[in-house]
């Protein structure tokens, strides 16, 4: 053990700084261990893949190491409130117990910050459709002159999907850089500054792999000098990365660069004339664009878009008025700088949409292609479009992101953690080592230290029909209820589709109840209406199963509806298969189950946060006991109590919190319960 792993186990253990320092601290072996291999990793500049199960203390885990060890370390976090989180609570607290001066800097990417040129081009211009945003956006000025660090969390009431934002902040393509009269107050500079000379800097995913990909979002030039990384929620890297390394447009940035074209030619002579023709031109081409490819999937390749001849058609007339945006502005970019940007940017859209379209540079790049089985096989990268409800996005993605990351990673020369309390299928890393570009890394498989045969129940309901069968809903619900009627409500339902969450939700409407139903509220203030009902019911898809930390009586079973494959109609997940049985693999054995098995392991982790939790388990789907695989589902999960009757679930909520729930009955193992017939 080195001197550092020594360090960093006596501040956790019993006596520790923490345990001295911080209320509420409990000292943990697991947490110990976890650190000790952490630092260990950080002292020989070696690979760790650490899985931490729910209530390890993962984020002290690595803290603790990261504080002592002097190392300038950069932690990505999942998510921008993660990261929030960890940089305003959770770090603090651990650096004050430690007594250390270590220099620490939150870092985002320059979406997240207040543009003061763009505030002030925003300022008079006629596009709010609404009381409210005139009202918000005033709130923004007023914030605006008193803010010290102009991070667009600090405004709380203004909501993530705001049509405010992009009118107030800027992007790596809008940005004027050092020609900015705003660049001496640029908050983006100023963050870039404190990361630059901070010990320790707080990012996310997102960031991160922007700048891997050397798109410069925000901090790429600090990347060299970092000797430590840590990834938390390290899950979700692969399929970010992708996203990251690959290349994409969309129809919303095309319309800010439309709205920014006349917002610049507010001081220019002449400029108005020049540029109001093209711009409507070009905005009408996206609403027609738009309009065609209704009725297409929400998702699927570029050959089945293009296949529309009304689709093809549009992006004829997009391709059209994007080459006449572009050519006005770059004859008026000499005017403002704002319009020479606004040029680059044409540019910029126009390449990426004629890459998309394999107009003109197919040749350049052989690799892009599509996958269809009326069209080639893809060999690296896939193309593909989305709908939004008023919108669109395409994108190119490859299908291995491996290579890239291994590159980065070995070129940093410097020590990597990867954690999460769901990197493992069935014990083994395999599966996440590939999709990282690891190769026999060191690991590290921490169990959840929680009683969970004390503190939980896992239920599989018997007598359900096939999920993919009619009256799949409507059984799932009536086997429910018991549950619901039993725990009082309290509960999270988890459900693969959206249909069947809806479906779900007008069963359920006259329930004794509190109902919340994702999209009828935002997700932040549904969490709060559920904690404080006491006893609601909370209807959730797939972005509930991450990222949710209800702790206490208010959450006491957690349901899923559907084992978490992924959705058939993902063309990147498709390829991704289809590539892996051209090689010779199994896509359902090295892909499919693997992926669902992590999926369900971040749901089941809702349930127990904490040491005096309880609650149950109800995993419906009929194939965890009828199909062979349905094994090392289970055997992927904490060890629960298993039961196939409701009056166990009875029984469980009937005993007093503080008793033991083994009772009378013998728990069922996962070989026991895969005999059984339905």
């Amino acid at each position: 053990m080195s001197r550092l792993a020594e360090a960093a186990r006596d501040a956790l253990s019993e006596g520790g700084a923490l345990a001295n320092q911080l209320d509420n601290f409990v000292p943990r072996e697991a947490q110990q261990r976890l650190s000790t291999a952490i630092a260990d990793a950080f002292d020989s500049r070696e690979v760790l893949l650490a899985e931490a199960g729910t209530g390890t203390g993962k984020t002290f885990a690595y803290l603790v190491p990261a504080l002592l060890s002097g190392l300038k370390t950069i932690i990505s976090t999942g998510t921008r409130a993660l990261q929030d989180q960890l940089y305003h609570r959770d770090l603090p607290r651990v650096r004050n117990a430690l007594g250390t001066g270590v220099k620490s800097a939150l870092l985002k990417g320059r979406a997240n910050y207040l543009c003061r040129y763009r505030l002030e081009q925003a300022k008079g211009e006629p596009r709010f459709t609404t009381r409210e945003q005139i009202s918000q956006f005033q709130r923004i000025v007023s914030w605006g002159g008193r803010t010290q660090f102009g991070d667009m969390a600090e405004l709380e009431a203004l909501p993530d999907d705001s049509p405010l934002l992009p009118m107030v902040t800027s992007t790596n393509d809008n940005c004027l850089g050092t020609d900015c009269p705003f660049w001496g107050e640029c908050f983006v500079v100023q963050a870039r500054q404190r990361a630059q000379s901070a010990d320790i800097v707080v990012v996310n995913h997102h960031l991160l792999l922007a700048d891997l990909a050397l798109k410069q979002e925000g901090f790429g030039e600090i990347l060299p000098g970092a000797q430590a990384f840590v990834i938390d929620e390290a899950h979700q890297l692969p399929e970010l990365a992708a996203n990251f390394f690959g290349e994409s447009f969309g129809m919303r940035p095309i319309q800010e660069l439309a709205r920014d074209c006349l917002a610049e030619c507010k001081e220019i002579p002449g400029a108005l004339a020049s540029l109001q023709m093209p711009v409507r031109a070009l905005e009408q081409s996206l609403r027609e664009l738009r309009a065609g490819m209704e009725g297409l999937p929400v998702r699927g390749t570029r050959f089945r878009a293009l296949s529309k001849p009304e689709v093809r058609e549009g992006f004829d007339a997009l391709t059209e008025s994007l080459r006449q945006l572009l050519e006005i502005t770059v004859a008026m970019a000499d005017t403002s700088l704002g319009l020479d940007a606004c040029a680059a940017r044409a540019k910029d859209a126009s390449t990426r949409l004629g890459r998309w379209l394999g107009d003109d540079t197919r040749a350049d790049d052989e690799r892009l292609v599509d996958f269809d089985d009326e069209a080639p096989l893809p060999s690296s990268d896939v193309l593909w479009y989305e709908l939004t409800q008023r919108g669109f996005r395409c994108q190119r993605t490859p299908l291995d992101v491996s290579g890239p990351l291994r590159e980065h990673r070995e070129k940093s020369h410097a020590s990597w953690v990867f954690t999460s309390a769901t990197l493992a299928v069935g014990g083994s890393f395999d599966h996440l080592a590939v999709r990282l570009g690891l190769d026999d890394p060191q690991t590290l498989l921490q169990p959840s230290p929680f009683d969970w045969p004390k503190q939980a129940l896992c239920y599989l309901p018997q007598g359900l029909p096939e999920p993919n069968s009619r009256g799949y809903g409507t059984a799932l619900i009536a086997a429910l209820y018991p549950v619901l009627q039993a725990s009082n409500g309290r509960a999270f339902l988890l459900f693969a589709s959206h249909r069947a969450l809806r479906e779900a939700a007008e069963t359920l409407r006259d329930a004794p109840w509190p109902l919340f139903v994702q999209g009828e509220a935002p997700r932040a203030t549904l969490l709060q209406r559920f904690r404080e009902s006491g006893n609601g019911v909370l209807l959730g898809a797939a972005s509930f199963r991450e990222g949710v930390d209800v702790v206490g009586d208010a959450l006491s079973v957690v349901v899923i509806d559907k084992l978490p494959f992924a959705a058939p109609d993902d063309p990147v997940f498709e390829a991704r298969l289809e590539a892996i049985r051209r090689d010779g693999g199994n896509p359902f054995r090295d892909e499919q189950l693997p992926q669902a098995v992590i999926a369900l392991k971040q749901g089941v982790g809702r349930l127990i946060r904490s040491e005096t939790d309880r609650g149950v388990l109800v995993l419906c789907d009929p194939r965890l006991t009828g199909k062979s695989y349905g094994k090392v589902f289970l055997d992927s999960l904490p060890p629960f109590a298993r039961t196939r009757n409701v009056e166990d679930v009875e029984a469980f909520f009937a005993v007093r919190e503080d008793e033991a729930i083994v009772g009378s009955r013998e728990q069922v193992t996962s070989e026991q319960i895969a005999s059984e017939k339905e």
